[in-house]
C-alpha cells in the first residue's frame, strides 16, 4: 500500500472512526454491565472465547497459508465496530447494549487482540518473519483510546454537537473502510484473485456463523430478543479499520491484512440479510406476546 495512505491516512482514519464511537458513548455505558450482567457477560463470552476458537477450527480445517490464517486470527480478536449499533438500531436490538458491549470489548481488546494473534504467529511458526512488538501494541491502543475518550468529552459537554455529528461520522467510517479495502486490493492485485479463492468462503461463513452464534447462544441463555439482536450485530461486524492497522502498522504485512478487507465486504451484505430475517422473525412473537420491539433506543443524554 501506498506510505501515504498507511503512516498518515490509516492512524487518522482509525482515529476519527473511534472518535466516533466516543460521541456516541458515557460512563454509564461501562456501567451498565453491573444492572443486566447475563447480557454483556454471554455476549462477550461468546466474542472473547467461543468465536476465536470458531475461526481458528476453520483456518485449520481450510489449511490457509500462515499469513492469511494469521489475519483470520486477528480479524477474530477484533472488537466490534461502530456500525455494529446502526444495524442494531434498524433491526430492534438493544442499542444500549450494543454501545456498552462495544464499550467494554475494545478494552478488553488491549489484552485480549495481542494475545490471541500472537497465539496465532506461534501456531504457524511465524515468529522470526511477524513480530508483535508491545511498544507498538501500546501505541495502537493509545490511538484507539484517546479519541474515544475525547469522543465521550464532547458528548457530555456538547451533547447537541455531537448528536448532529453522529450521522456524518458514521458515514464517513463507511467510507474510509471502503478506501482502505479498495487500497488493499490494488495494493495486492497481483496476488488477490489466489487471496479471496483462499479466504473469500471462509471469511464469508465466519461472518455468518458469527451472526447466528451472536443470537443463538444469548437466546439459549435466556437472554431477551432485543438484546441477543445486539449482541449478534456486536460480534458479527467487526472493526476492519482497527484489524487492518494493527497488520499493517504493527505486524508489518499488507497479506495479514487481506482477511478483514475481504471480510468487510461480505460483512455488511450479510448482516443486513440477516437483520432482515432476524426482525421478521422477532416481531410475530412480540405480537403474539403482547409486546412490539423497540427500536433498543437508550434514554439519557447519549443516544
Amino acid at each position: 500500500m501506498d506510505s501515504a495512505l498507511t503512516t498518515v491516512g490509516l492512524p487518522i482514519a482509525l482515529a476519527i472512526i473511534m472518535f466516533g464511537l466516543g460521541l456516541d458513548l458515557t460512563v454509564a455505558d461501562f456501567k451498565r454491565i453491573g444492572s443486566q450482567p447475563k447480557a454483556v457477560l454471554v455476549a462477550l463470552g461468546c466474542q472473547l472465547l467461543l468465536l476465536p476458537a470458531v475461526c481458528f477450527g476453520l483456518v485449520v480445517a481450510f489449511d490457509l497459508p500462515p499469513l492469511l490464517g494469521i489475519g483470520m486470527m486477528l480479524l477474530a480478536a477484533s472488537p466490534g465496530g461502530t456500525t455494529a449499533n446502526l444495524f442494531s438500531r434498524l433491526f430492534h436490538g438493544d442499542v444500549a447494549l450494543n454501545i456498552t458491549l462495544t464499550a467494554i470489548n475494545t478494552v478488553v481488546a488491549i489484552v485480549t487482540l495481542p494475545f490471541i494473534t500472537g497465539l496465532a504467529i506461534g501456531y504457524f511458526d511465524q515468529d522470526e518473519s511477524v513480530s508483535m512488538p508491545l511498544a507498538e501494541v501500546l501505541k495502537v491502543f493509545v490511538l484507539i483510546l484517546v479519541p474515544v475518550g475525547i469522543g465521550m468529552l464532547v458528548n457530555a459537554r456538547r451533547h447537541a454537537f455531537a448528536e448532529r455529528m453522529d450521522r456524518p461520522v458514521r458515514i464517513g467510517s463507511a467510507v474510509i473502510l471502503a478506501i482502505l479495502v479498495l487500497g488493499i486490493m490494488l495494493d495486492q492485485r497481483d496476488n488477490i484473485g489466489s487471496y479471496i479463492a483462499d479466504v473469500g468462503l471462509l471469511a464469508a461463513l465466519f461472518c455468518a456463523i458469527s451472526l447466528v452464534v451472536g443470537y443463538v447462544v444469548p437466546r439459549a441463555a435466556g437472554v431477551a430478543d432485543d438484546q441477543a439482536i445486539a449482541s449478534s450485530f456486536e460480534i458479527g461486524v467487526h472493526n476492519g479499520t482497527l484489524a487492518i492497522f494493527v497488520a499493517v502498522e504493527v505486524l508489518d504485512s499488507t497479506e495479514i491484512s487481506v482477511p478483514a478487507a475481504v471480510y468487510s465486504v461480505f460483512m455488511f451484505v450479510l448482516a443486513a440479510l440477516w437483520g432482515m430475517f432476524i426482525s421478521r422473525r422477532v416481531a410475530p412473537r412480540a405480537e403474539r406476546s403482547g409486546a412490539v420491539p423497540g427500536p433498543g433506543a437508550r434514554s439519557g443524554p447519549s443516544q
